[in-house]
């Protein structure tokens, strides 16, 4: 795990084969940390636990060389095994008292939330972030629920007591919206991983998120 890990940045790049088959988990990996992503998260849900092992140590590679993050979603055996920054669970996934049991103190630990009671109980079972979504209509998840919109996501803002990275639906002209909710940051999928050019994508997200942030 790396010394930085409780950083919580502000672009989380979830890197994605399965809408797109242009570009691997590492050449995404490596675009968007090029374009200036400071968190890359990797979820990949239907495939062998070896082969999730072995992309992982490949992006486990590219982000030490930039010194950025990466996070496993779902899975903490991968998150040991790797060595990486840390993990992020769904409601229906590890529990993140049991999670921040078996991941070393400095880890950082996401979690994923749609109401009160279970942001905070996340945030005092020792989530480090919270995310929240989907904020906008978004076809990169199957089973996504119905959007939250700014104004359930500015009110979860106020809530809750540690960063919340939003999710869902993001795109170039609402990133700022977003962020003036009083999000920490956002985490993206197809804005960045369907794009014609993912590092510039990512250039332009980081901008926009900049130029949202308070004054």
């Amino acid at each position: 795990m790396t010394t930085s890990a409780k950083s919580i940045g502000r672009l989380h790049v979830i890197t994605d084969t399965t809408i797109q088959s242009r570009f691997t988990h590492s050449q995404l990996a490596k675009l968007a940390i090029a374009g200036g992503a400071d968190t890359i998260q990797f979820r990949q849900k239907s495939t062998s636990t070896r082969l999730l092992v072995e992309t992982a140590f490949h992006l486990k590679a590219i982000c030490d060389q930039r010194r950025v993050p990466l996070i496993i979603n779902d899975r903490a055996d991968i998150a040991l095994a790797v060595e990486a920054s840390g993990a992020h669970f769904g409601q229906e996934d590890l529990p993140i008292g049991v999670a921040r049991r078996i991941l070393p103190s400095q880890a950082i630990i996401g979690a994923s939330a749609r109401t009160k009671d279970k942001i905070m109980e996340a945030i005092s079972a020792g989530a480090d972030y919270i995310g929240f979504g989907p904020v906008f209509r978004t076809s990169s998840k199957s089973d996504a629920e119905k959007p939250k919109g700014l104004s359930e996501l500015a009110r979860f803002c106020q809530i809750a007591s540690c960063p919340v990275i939003a999710i869902g639906g993001i795109t170039l002209e609402t990133v700022q919206d977003v962020m003036q909710c009083g999000a920490h940051g956002i985490a993206v999928i197809s804005s960045v991983c369907t794009v014609e050019d993912p590092m510039q994508a990512t250039r332009q997200l980081i901008l926009e998120i900049q130029q949202g942030l308070p004054v």
